[in-house]
């Protein structure tokens, strides 16, 4: 009996600990932080074109365009009604999406649409929280879509990329400045925006005018257009998120 009360005890703590994190967090994610002067964001942009032009930093940074992309694909799939079935994240920094539905139609043609695009509409989506003020909400966000993302994982390297992204977020959400973590929020969209075309541009090289397997080639094999017209449409949207994006900061 004294057991049982002292187990009800521990876990009636343990609500309130969660509760009083939970509400911690919620304030937190909700406080409107100013944004950083016009010069620091121009720094930061800068800063982020350097990151994803250089070789050996692209490399890193193509990790969490990956994550992006495969986010994309699997956010899609669910919307338009198919099942997950998992996601791997490779050490090449390629992935893959698995999902079950029909393998045909405007559902599938919008999935494999999503991951290529994923990586701008996220950019522009976070710059808007950014120009609102919204930066550790941001932040606190793209933590719990990869937690979400996380119970999709099926290989170990990709449970490991989604925890050293989602523990250094949460980290930096919990303990830095305001500032910190709002130039971190700041640095990660515009990372995301410079890097969204360069993927495209990797997958003209690859293909050369053979079939790859990619996502231009299976819409080619949907669709009455070409993977040509699909990459076309893959960089345009990227480089006109890009564009909107610089246009409001400059």
């Amino acid at each position: 009996m004294a057991l049982s009360v002292l187990a009800l005890s521990e876990l009636a703590l343990s609500e309130v600990a969660l509760s009083e994190v939970a509400g911690e967090v919620w304030g937190r994610a909700t406080t409107v932080q100013d944004p950083p002067p016009r010069e620091v964001v121009l720094v930061i942009v800068a800063v982020a074109l350097a990151l994803v032009l250089h070789p050996l930093t692209w490399h890193w940074v193509r990790h969490l365009v990956t994550v992006v992309h495969e986010a994309g694909h699997a956010f899609v799939a669910l919307l338009v009604g198919r099942r997950l079935s998992g996601i791997r994240l490779h050490s090449d920094t390629s992935g893959v999406t698995v999902s079950r539905g029909r393998p045909r139609g405007p559902g599938m043609v919008a999935m494999l649409c999503a991951g290529y695009l994923a990586p701008a509409a996220v950019g522009l989506g976070a710059s808007v929280l950014l120009a609102n003020g919204r930066a550790l909400a941001l932040l606190w966000l793209v933590v719990l879509a990869l937690v979400l993302m996380f119970l999709q994982i099926r290989n170990w390297y990709g449970a490991l990329v989604l925890l050293v992204i989602g523990a250094g977020l949460a980290a930096a959400s919990w303990y830095l400045s305001a500032s910190v973590q709002s130039t971190i929020a700041h640095l990660l969209t515009w990372v995301l925006l410079f890097a969204a075309p360069k993927p495209v541009l990797e997958l003209m090289r690859e293909r050369r005018g053979r079939r790859t397997g990619s996502d231009a080639d299976q819409l080619a094999r949907l669709t009455p257009l070409p993977a040509g017209f699909w990459i076309g449409v893959f960089g345009l949207a990227n480089l006109a998120g890009l564009a909107l994006a610089l246009f409001a900061v400059i």
